[in-house]
């Protein structure tokens, strides 16, 4: 399936009541949408990383009453998981689309990481760009634009990654809702390709 970019459709599963109902919607309506981009990036990022990359569509499995909020495909050098890897990922939220590097609580080996992070934050500055944004918690929609956070508050977050056992990073590119539902699905590839690429730097400090 090739895929063609997101919906209002997509947007609106988020606002289904129940979590039958919800994650119906979710399956038959955005998880094939997230098999394709599955199935297109992970050769890319094999090639950018130099490591065989997996692909993993979020199956929301352990979920038994609250219906999920966000969805999404996350890419790792694990064939059998990605949340104790650093990690890509693209996702849906009812607001916006995000594409993420994360390395998130699970991962065990996020405290080098996060030192690796500390040793080059000057660096990282350089390369990141002021719009993109920081956070430390993946359930959560909310995320600082790099421009916003100054160098004490991105050391913070960095040190919090080292000490704080359910503390997380993810830096990344969101796009509001109407800005990825005029993007074609060609002008959406080339946007994560782009993100990705920028990301990249991220992934080699792990």
């Amino acid at each position: 399936m090739k895929f063609n970019g997101f919906t209002q459709d997509d947007f609106n599963v988020f606002e289904i009541d129940g979590l039958e109902d919800r994650m119906t919607a979710i399956q038959e309506q955005v998880r094939p949408k997230l098999e394709s981009l599955g199935n297109h990036f992970a050769p890319t990022l094999s090639t950018m990383t130099g490591e065989e990359m997996f692909y993993h569509v979020a199956k929301h499995a352990r979920r038994s009453v609250n219906p999920p909020d966000d969805t999404w495909v996350a890419f790792a050098s694990n064939k059998r998981g990605y949340k104790k890897h650093p990690h890509f990922q693209i996702g849906i939220w009812g607001t916006h689309v995000f594409i993420w590097f994360a390395m998130i609580y699970e991962a065990p080996g996020k405290v080098e990481f996060g030192r690796n992070m500390e040793k080059n934050a000057d660096e990282i500055r350089s390369l990141i760009p002021g719009h993109f944004v920081w956070s430390g918690d993946h359930t959560k929609p909310d995320a600082v634009p790099f421009s916003s956070l100054s160098q004490n508050e991105f050391i913070t977050l960095i040190e919090r990654v080292q000490h704080v056992k359910k503390a997380e990073l993810l830096c990344g590119l969101q796009l509001d809702r109407e800005t990825a539902i005029h993007l074609s699905g060609d002008e959406f590839i080339r946007e994560v390709e782009s993100a990705f690429e920028t990301l990249l730097p991220l992934y080699k400090m792990n």
